[in-house]
């Protein structure tokens, strides 16, 4: 299992958050197995372990998970002659629930950011993780993981760390530019991070949600909005204004398409708009 993960991080440079994901779905299998050695797993076994994912009552998403990074060590113990056929090749994955992503209204968004007090550095600085966030779609922990070094306030683009350890480029609005100016000219705390918390640390995942939480509050909008909420806005907020999907999937960093395709069930005001126009009894 060790030499597994240590694979995953030097060969496929996965982040530290994942390969922590595989050590604790490895652990778990390895518990099951209790004396029974990985040469003798099979996929009866394999059967019996995913009834105990499901007896956890497991969400389908993380059973899929567990499998996935099983399927990640089995494919490797074969590549390396440690078990000569793989037994979870005939083992299907539980069918998933696609859930449509929610995301605000332009106006929502608007409310939100016009909601910072910005009397202060703290306040200056919401008002710049707000602005940021919404402008770039960024992710949570590419965000917290921005440095003064990462973004070109003049050339109005960020570099970003993504998933996989792989960097990217991203635009940053205008909005988001003076945002952050009026921010770093009243900063007092030196630091290479770009935001920082009341102690002068960098901002954790942790304080940005606290950060959005609070001015959903302020600006009154519905619970259940989360951090993520922003960037899937984003997504949407710019496929409804004519953005194609092979770039709206640069900016968002994903890997595959498919994963950008679900914000095009979202865009049901540039379908109407399009509907409206085309339908000749619209």
């Amino acid at each position: 299992m060790e030499k597994f993960l240590r694979y995953l991080q030097i060969e496929k440079n996965y982040s530290d958050h994942t390969i922590l994901n595989y050590r604790l779905d490895l652990e778990g299998f390895a518990k099951f197995l209790g004396q029974v050695s990985i040469e003798n797993t099979d996929y009866l076994l394999l059967r019996k372990y995913l009834a105990v994912l499901k007896e956890k009552s497991l969400g389908s998403r993380s059973t899929a998970r567990h499998l996935s990074s099983l399927r990640s060590f089995f494919r490797f113990l074969v590549r390396e002659g440690h078990i000569k056929a793989n037994p979870i090749l005939s083992l299907s994955s539980p069918k998933l629930d696609k859930h449509l992503p929610s995301f605000m209204t332009e106006e929502e968004v608007l409310r939100l950011i016009q909601a910072t007090i910005t009397k202060d550095e703290m306040g200056l600085r919401d008002k710049a993780v707000l602005e940021t966030f919404y402008s770039t779609g960024i992710r949570i922990s590419e965000l917290t993981g921005l440095s003064l070094d990462d973004i070109d306030l003049i050339g109005s683009v960020i570099k970003v760390m993504g998933k996989g350890k792989k960097e990217r480029m991203v635009p940053i609005g205008d909005q988001a530019i003076i945002a952050i100016r009026q921010y770093l000219d009243r900063r007092k705390k030196k630091s290479d991070a770009l935001f920082l918390n009341k102690n002068g640390k960098r901002i954790t995942p942790r304080g940005i949600r606290n950060i959005v939480k609070k001015y959903l509050r302020l600006a009154g909008i519905k619970p259940g909005v989360s951090p993520h909420t922003l960037r899937h806005s984003f997504a949407t907020h710019l496929l409804n204004r004519g953005a194609d999907l092979r770039s709206v999937q640069e900016l968002l960093g994903h890997a595959n398409l498919s994963t950008t395709q679900i914000y095009t069930h979202l865009t049901t005001e540039k379908l109407k708009s399009v509907y409206d126009k085309a339908h000749p009894r619209a």
